[in-house]
């Protein structure tokens, strides 16, 4: 998708580079009121003339692709530059932060000292050809660029590391070398933003931001389709609309529990439940556990009449998340059974489309669903199937449970809400100085710290909404 000359540059005001866009901005308002929008623009106006860069490791495929590529041309919009470069990555280096990132989320295993020079002397590479980039903020997404600050940074910029795993913090605890390693690279940063709370690591020597992550209501992936549209999608692929629909969505990734999902569905047509399972979505570019993943899964269910698998990757990305988007608003459940996740954006988008969710109780996913209110949260392929059974035959009861969970994304994940707290912490850290300035141990979070144990009452609150 990078078609700039420039090295890494995804998108670009400056440059002419613009593969993305959104509609403008007053078109949210119905989505999260006037006053909101209003907000956004004063925040805006306070950082007249800001220039951002945000920095990750590949322009398609993952959760961070997907809010960059809605959230860039929003802040453009807003009067801010923001820039978007990625760091350009062998396999060899792809592998190494691969296992970086699957370490910190609790694997078994260390870093060697061979992966850690192949990471430094990546990042050292990296880094000359990003050289010339200017930017007053930088933000850099998760392990892969997170080394570019000890070569790249200015005095006169602020530098923000944004962690989007699901960090197990028990693990970290057993790999003091990993650790080490990450507060090495992480100690030219001024703060790091989370998803939630409890992903923040007690040794963390930075301020920390909590921010969850958004979906964009307005993009390709999650506009309203026409019946039709979404038949095109599914005669396209051979699905039967008259079979009730379930899917999995997303990259394959070994995390993500496709596994699980075929087991689960097995059990539930073993019982008499007239279904059939899509599982769709594609590979991360820099992601080399993907397509061994996707083989996995094809060799899995090969044969299978009512089990359809579609690899997306090579799709124009309008093409990708607009079906996608179809095959979602077609199925009656979605699934997300995953092994750790750090927020989940699959879950956020079907929960707008007004579906239920059977999803693990797992990292990010655990922000959004209140079990039995606005999804179930399950253990085992046999509670899978067994909710599964109950909501494609109680059909009023699936539809309540999908509005209320519009309701929770309504109010807590979309875009110009979230892309408000960005700004919030971006005047904070250029504006606040001298007895105010944050400490390292100053936590700021901008959503609720609902304790997990409550997840069921809060639901009751959604019900008055709807």
């Amino acid at each position: 998708m990078i078609t700039s000359p420039v090295e890494g540059l995804v998108y670009s005001e400056d440059e002419g580079i613009r593969p993305f866009n959104v509609p403008p901005i007053s078109e949210y308002i119905p989505f999260v009121s006037e006053y909101r929008i209003e907000e956004l623009q004063d925040l805006a106006r306070r950082l007249t003339g800001l220039r951002m860069l945000e920095l990750n490791s590949t322009s398609y495929g993952g959760g961070v692709a997907e809010m960059l590529s809605s959230s860039i041309p929003f802040l453009n919009q807003l009067g801010i530059k923001d820039e978007w470069r990625v760091m350009r990555g062998t396999k060899e280096f792809f592998e190494v932060t691969k296992e970086i990132h699957n370490l910190l989320q609790g694997k078994g295993g260390r870093l060697t000292p061979e992966m850690k020079e192949i990471y430094f002397s990546h990042v050292r590479d990296s880094a000359e050809s990003l050289a010339d980039a200017r930017a007053d903020v930088v933000i850099v997404h998760d392990p892969q660029p997170l080394g570019l600050a000890s070569y790249l940074r200015s005095q006169k910029q602020k530098w923000l590391w944004r962690c989007h795993i699901d960090i197990d913090e028990d693990s970290l605890k057993e790999k003091p070398d990993l650790w080490d390693f990450i507060n090495f690279w992480s100690r030219n940063y001024d703060a790091a933003i989370f998803s939630a709370a409890y992903y923040i690591v007690a040794c963390c020597p930075l301020p920390i931001f909590i921010i969850p992550p958004f979906i964009d209501p307005l993009s390709e992936k999650n506009r309203e389709l026409l019946s039709s549209e979404i038949d095109e999608v599914l005669d396209k692929y051979g699905i039967d609309k008259n079979i009730p629909i379930v899917s999995q969505i997303g990259r394959f990734d070994p995390w993500k529990g496709i596994g699980r999902t075929i087991h689960a569905f097995r059990k539930a047509r073993s019982k008499g439940c007239d279904c059939q399972l899509i599982i769709a979505g594609n590979s991360a570019s820099d992601d080399p556990e993907g397509q061994k993943t996707l083989s996995l899964v094809q060799e899995m269910t090969k044969g299978e009449e009512y089990i359809h698998v579609l690899d997306l990757s090579s799709l124009p990305w309008k093409v990708n998340a607009r079906e996608i988007n179809a095959i979602q608003r077609a199925s009656r459940v979605i699934f997300q059974p995953s092994l750790k996740e750090g927020f989940g954006l699959t879950v956020t988008e079907a929960m707008f489309k007004g579906k239920p969710v059977i999803a693990s109780s797992v990292g990010g996913i655990l922000l959004q669903l209140r079990d039995e209110e606005t999804g179930f949260c399950v253990e085992s392929t046999s509670d899978m199937a067994e909710k599964l059974i109950y909501l494609l035959g109680n059909p009023g009861f699936a539809s309540e449970m999908g509005k209320r969970g519009m309701v929770y994304v309504l109010e807590h994940f979309l875009m110009p809400t979230r892309i408000g707290d960005y700004l919030k912490m971006i005047d904070m850290l250029l504006n606040i100085s001298g007895d105010n300035k944050l400490h390292s141990s100053s936590i700021v979070s901008f959503h609720p710290w609902y304790k997990l144990s409550k997840r069921k009452s809060y639901g009751k609150r959604l019900q008055r909404l709807l």
